[in-house]
């Protein structure tokens, strides 16, 4: 496929301790109704973090999206079905995108890039946890699930589903949601 171009985009590195305290303001978000400015607030860094991944997802080409665990290593038999099925999305054309983290996310985008495919992630920022995998040609790191949900969908031709936990099922349960009422057209 030629030479790959990686392109890595994310807000102002923050250090770990930014991070937990970034987890601290959702927790504040969510604890119930702020004054409005500090609304405001929250509404225009979650509109700005969805045009920075417009903006770098927009060229990814036709993909699919394979969800699962973050938690299955490199020796498990679950690991090498994902990186089969991420290397066969690859040889039938297609960019394969995940969460961009590792355990089955790894697998898959590195069955993509062995099979010669384009690897995409969403990563997301969590305080302990999740770096994006080394098999990624693009990614971009995120700091609301739902807008991670919104990214892995809005650019997939089709999902693939492999074991996980509740964040698999969510992200799952979304896209089922979306094709059933009918907010997905002409899906499989």
């Amino acid at each position: 496929m030629g030479k790959r171009a990686v392109v890595v985009v994310q807000p102002p590195s923050p250090a770990s301790s930014d991070r937990k305290e970034q987890g601290g303001q959702e927790r504040r978000f969510f604890a119930g109704p702020q004054s409005r400015l500090t609304e405001l607030g929250w509404a225009l860094g979650v509109f700005y973090e969805l045009f920075r991944a417009f903006r770098v997802l927009h060229f990814i080409g036709p993909c699919v999206t394979v969800f699962g665990s973050a938690r299955y290593g490199e020796g498990h038999p679950i690991y090498a079905q994902a990186r089969e099925v991420g290397a066969a999305l690859a040889r039938a054309g297609f960019t394969v995108m995940t969460g961009g983290g590792p355990g089955l996310m790894e697998a898959s985008n590195r069955g993509a890039r062995d099979a010669g495919g384009r690897s995409v992630g969403c990563n997301i920022q969590l305080p302990m946890e999740q770096k994006p995998n080394a098999y990624l040609d693009v990614w971009i790191e995120l700091e609301h699930f739902f807008v991670r949900k919104i990214m892995l969908a809005k650019y997939s031709y089709a999902f693939v589903v492999m074991p996980g936990g509740f964040g698999t099922l969510d992200e799952a349960f979304e896209a089922a949601t979306l094709v059933q009422t009918g907010k997905i057209k002409r899906f499989p």
